[in-house]
């Protein structure tokens, strides 16, 4: 019935390469087991990358996306951009600039995924967990870059979908640790629940 294709990192990527069927241990294979068993005809192409930020994904993008011609694209990109921000040993000011950098990037995707295809684009909102004080210097960044995709996305008809507050809500319903293996990468049933969400935004 169509293609959808997924970019991100570690979360979208979950070892893709080794699994079975290359879409990996993660919401995608997920969202894969349950939109065929109850639509069927999908193909679903996971092509996330361990490690990437929003440059990487917008550079490959074309090759990785565009050229297939997908019906759906799926990105859940941003949390090694903030890594990487809060981590630089640079002003404050340095610190926005990097972040400009990275909603550049995100504005190239969105423009070339409107100028070259006829995707129906989903945006996720990346997302982190502090605890004990880790991450707690990340929030501010993530609240930052996720005011950006927001806006990004109204901007260029796709769609925004907030996972910071639904997985905090789950984590308060059910634990830290049932949630997220580390703050950042999600456990089993925090991979179910994304995929539940995915599903939902997808409303095929």
């Amino acid at each position: 019935m169509g293609l959808i294709v997924f970019l991100g990192d570690s979360i979208t990527d979950a070892d893709r390469k080794n699994s079975p069927n290359q879409l990996g241990y993660g919401y995608v294979n997920i969202f894969s087991q349950n939109l065929n068993q109850q639509e069927g005809n999908w193909q679903i192409i996971n092509r996330g990358i361990d490690g990437q930020i929003t440059q990487q994904v917008a550079h490959s993008l074309h090759e990785q996306c565009i050229s297939l011609h997908p019906d759906y694209v799926s990105i859940l990109v941003g949390i090694n951009d903030i890594g990487l921000i809060v981590s630089a040993e640079t002003s404050e000011q340095e610190k926005l600039y990097m972040l400009e950098d990275s909603i550049r990037a995100y504005h190239e995707m969105l423009f070339d995924l409107s100028r070259e295809s006829t995707a129906k684009v989903i945006t996720l909102e990346p997302f982190i967990f502090p605890k004990d004080g880790l991450y707690e210097d990340w929030v501010s960044w993530q609240k930052k870059m996720s005011k950006n995709i927001r806006k990004l996305a109204r901007n260029y008809g796709a769609y925004f979908i907030p996972l910071q507050d639904p997985l905090n809500r789950k984590i308060q319903e059910l634990g830290y640790d049932t949630i997220t293996t580390d703050g950042i990468h999600l456990t089993p049933a925090g991979q179910n629940i994304l995929a539940e969400v995915v599903r939902d935004a997808f409303s095929i």
